[in-house]
C-alpha cells in the first residue's frame, strides 16, 4: 500500500538562500526593482508545503537575491502570530483562508495591497480582491470527499458518509480548519433539503445531522497530513471535506486516493495572500506578493495543485468538475460564529 506514496517533506521552516544575481528577471516596477536582497518570513498552510518548497521558493530564488523563510502551519495559527507580535511583527506576508482574513482586517493587522506595489493584481478575476485590497486570492482549490480507491469506487453523494456500512471509517476536519466547514454545510443541506446558499444558515439542523454522523467518525483532525496517512494506508475509507490541492497531487504520484465531487455540490476553498501591517522588508514583501499574483507562478501552482488561478492570463489545463454546483459560503457569517461552532462540534464529537 505504501509503494509510490508521495510524502512531502514536513518542516516548520524552510530557508531559501538565493544565489541568483540581484535584479535578474525582476519586473520593472520601481519598488520591485529595489526588492533584491534582505529577508522575509512568509506564513502559509502546512498542507501547501509540497508546492511552496517545490515551486514557489525556487521561482523566487530566480527572481530575487534574498532569503525567504517559510513557516507552514494553519490560518488560525498565523492569525495568532500576527496578534501576539502586533507591536513587533516578524511575518511580512501571510497566505491564509478568507474567513481568517476577515478577522485580521477587523483587528487592523493588515496593510492594503495597491496596484502600484503589486501590478499583477490588475490581472485578477472579478471577486479575487477583497475589502479594497486588504487581501487577494491567488488560487482556488475545490473541496469534496477524498477516498481510498482500493476500497471504494467513488462517492457519488454526501449521504454516503452517513451510511451505516462506514462505521468508524470516516475522518472529518475540525472546524478549527477551514475545510471543516464543508461537512457542516453539507449536513445542513442534507438535513433541510434547502440549497447550500440557504442551508448554510440552518446551523441547528446541521448539528443535528452531524450527531447522526458520529458513529461513522473515527476521529476529527487539526493536522491533515496525519489523517491523510490513514486514508492512504486504508485505515479509513473517506476523508470528508478534503481539497484538490492536497488529494490530486497525491493521486498523480500513484497513491491510491481520489477526490469525489458529490452530486449535491462541491466547495470553493479560499486561498488568500496579504501584507502584514508593519512587517519587515516591505519592498521584498510586495515583490513576493506580486509574483504570487502573476500568471507564470500561478499557472505552475494551479497545475500542481489542481486548482483554478485567480490571474486571468495564467495558462492552465485544470478545471473544476462539471455538472455539480460549486459553493462559496458567507464568510462574514462564518467568522462571526466560528468560535461558538468550534466549541459546539468539539463537545458533540467528544461526548
Amino acid at each position: 500500500m505504501t509503494k509510490g506514496r508521495f510524502t512531502p517533506k514536513v518542516s516548520r521552516r524552510t530557508l531559501l538562500k538565493s544565489t541568483a544575481a540581484a535584479g535578474v528577471g525582476i519586473l520593472a516596477a520601481p519598488a520591485i526593482l529595489r526588492a533584491a536582497g534582505g529577508e522575509i518570513v512568509v506564513g502559509c498552510a502546512g498542507s501547501h508545503t509540497a508546492w511552496m518548497e517545490g515551486i514557489v521558493l525556487p521561482h523566487m530564488k530566480e527572481k530575487f537575491g534574498a532569503s525567504i523563510l517559510f513557516e507552514g502551519t494553519k490560518s488560525s495559527v498565523n492569525l495568532e502570530k500576527m496578534r501576539s507580535n502586533r507591536d513587533a511583527p516578524y511575518l511580512s506576508v501571510v497566505q491564509m483562508d478568507d474567513p481568517v482574513m476577515i478577522l485580521a482586517v477587523e483587528e487592523d493587522l493588515l496593510t492594503p495591497i495597491t496596484a502600484s506595489a503589486a501590478p499583477n493584481m490588475t490581472e485578477l478575476r472579478e471577486g479575487a480582491t477583497h475589502m479594497d485590497g486588504m487581501w487577494c486570492n491567488y488560487v482556488q482549490p475545490w473541496a469534496g470527499v477524498a477516498y481510498n480507491t482500493d476500497l471504494l469506487d467513488g462517492v457519488p453523494s454526501w449521504t454516503q458518509l452517513w451510511e451505516a456500512a462506514y462505521e468508524g471509517q470516516i475522518i472529518v476536519p475540525s472546524l478549527q480548519n477551514t475545510e471543516g466547514m464543508w461537512t457542516l454545510f453539507a449536513a445542513a443541506h442534507l438535513a433541510t433539503g434547502k440549497p447550500l446558499g440557504e442551508a448554510q444558515y440552518e446551523i441547528d439542523a446541521a448539528f443535528d445531522k452531524l450527531a447522526e454522523l458520529k458513529p461513522n467518525v473515527l476521529t476529527t483532525y487539526t493536522v491533515m497530513s496525519q489523517a491523510f496517512n490513514l486514508l492512504e494506508q486504508g485505515e479509513i475509507q473517506m476523508l470528508s471535506g478534503n481539497f484538490s490541492s492536497y488529494t490530486l497531487p497525491r493521486k498523480a504520484q500513484g497513491v491510491p486516493v481520489d477526490l469525489a465531487a458529490p452530486k449535491e455540490g462541491i466547495f470553493a476553498m479560499p486561498s488568500g495572500i496579504c501584507l502584514v501591517k508593519g512587517g519587515p522588508n516591505t519592498e521584498l514583501a510586495e515583490a513576493y506578493l506580486n509574483e504570487m499574483l502573476g500568471a507564470e507562478l500561478q499557472g505552475k501552482v494551479a497545475e500542481f495543485a489542481s486548482s483554478l488561478p485567480a490571474n486571468t492570463t495564467a495558462e492552465v489545463s485544470v478545471t473544476v468538475p462539471e455538472g455539480v454546483p460549486v459553493f462559496g459560503p458567507d464568510w462574514a457569517f462564518v467568522s462571526k460564529n466560528r468560535k461558538e461552532w468550534i466549541e459546539r462540534v468539539d463537545k458533540l464529537m467528544s461526548a
